[in-house]
């Protein structure tokens, strides 16, 4: 079974195709933006370290991006202030390749280096996580191509560690993976006129119980940004962009008993910047929590940064 999930994954769909020099405008397909977003704390760690997934000019490419996340939690049941800082970092790497003019496949390895600050002392974990893959297809470009949508499917495969003890803090999420095949499904529209470009995305991954007997709840995430033109000339564009990204977790669950205080939302704001020179794509973003509600209160949402640099192959 997990081998046909991969097969899939692999087949299906795609990648926006390349705008050249005398375009008016450039943007990334920021497909991902919200797909590879899942690393909250409803599902951090435990998810894939990514936050989006960006290139400029390169149909194919290499890359290496970094991803920061704060949280503050409540240290223990004992105590009503959140007093623990929780810091989740990764970085990874990551592909795109077209399989052809409608079909591309993306991949990604993080590699996460996470920190909880207690009273007693901080606790670290840092190792290999889960590997990302997935199939994105075309299904609308009109003959201007002002209007642009597309849908993929992909899998999370289990290569991070999840360490049982983990899920017994305030934060189940500390963790290196979910121990779990996970799959996720997503649409992406794009509105592009002039120097003006509008990103839509939308969601859904279905998570499994790991071996442990642990399932973490299903995810929602959806996301709004535009882009804004700033510099283009025939080595250089330059792009800044703003918008508005949400999350939406369901329960966790062990043993098929739903567990209290793990579900959540939250919303985030956000800016940033993406450039390409020649081969080069570069990019970042910071995010600041709009509403924070996670695991009854008990987590806070504080901020996120990413920043990328990809080079076409």
């Amino acid at each position: 079974m997990k081998k046909i999930f991969l097969i899939i994954s692999l087949i299906l769909f795609n990648i926006h195709q390349a705008k050249t020099i005398s375009d008016s405008l450039y943007i990334p397909n920021d497909f991902l933006a919200t797909v590879f977003d899942d690393c909250d704390a409803c599902g951090c760690a435990a998810g894939n370290g990514s936050s989006g997934f960006e290139s400029l000019l390169n149909l194919q490419f290499i890359g290496v991006k970094y991803f920061a996340q704060h949280y503050k939690t409540k240290e223990n049941l004992f105590v009503r202030d959140l007093t623990q800082d929780q810091y989740f970092n990764t970085i990874q790497l990551w592909s795109k390749i077209p399989l052809m003019k409608k079909l591309s496949v993306y991949a990604s390895l993080p590699f996460h280096f996470h920190q909880k600050q207690t009273l007693q002392r901080d606790i670290n974990i840092n190792g290999i996580g889960d590997l990302n893959l997935m199939g994105i297809y075309q299904l609308l470009n009109s003959k201007d191509n002002i209007h642009q949508l597309s849908g993929g499917i992909g899998v999370k495969v289990p290569l991070g560690k999840f360490d049982e003890k983990g899920i017994s803090g305030v934060n189940p999420s500390f963790q290196l993976g979910t121990g779990s095949w996970d799959y996720q499904m997503a649409l992406n529209y794009k509105f592009q006129r002039n120097k003006v470009s509008v990103l839509l995305n939308t969601d859904y991954t279905i998570k499994t119980e790991n071996k442990k007997q642990y399932h973490f709840g299903n995810q929602w995430n959806y996301a709004a940004t535009g882009f804004y033109q700033i510099l283009a000339n025939e080595k250089v564009i330059f792009s800044g962009k703003g918008g508005l990204q949400g999350e939406v977790y369901n329960r966790n669950k062990q043993f098929d008993e739903v567990l209290p205080n793990t579900a959540g939302s939250a919303l985030y704001g956000k800016l940033g910047f993406e450039a390409s020179y020649k081969k080069f794509s570069l990019g970042s973003e910071i995010m600041l929590p709009a509403y924070s509600n996670l695991a009854g209160g008990d987590i806070e949402a504080k901020s996120r940064f990413s920043i990328f640099l990809n080079v076409g192959i």
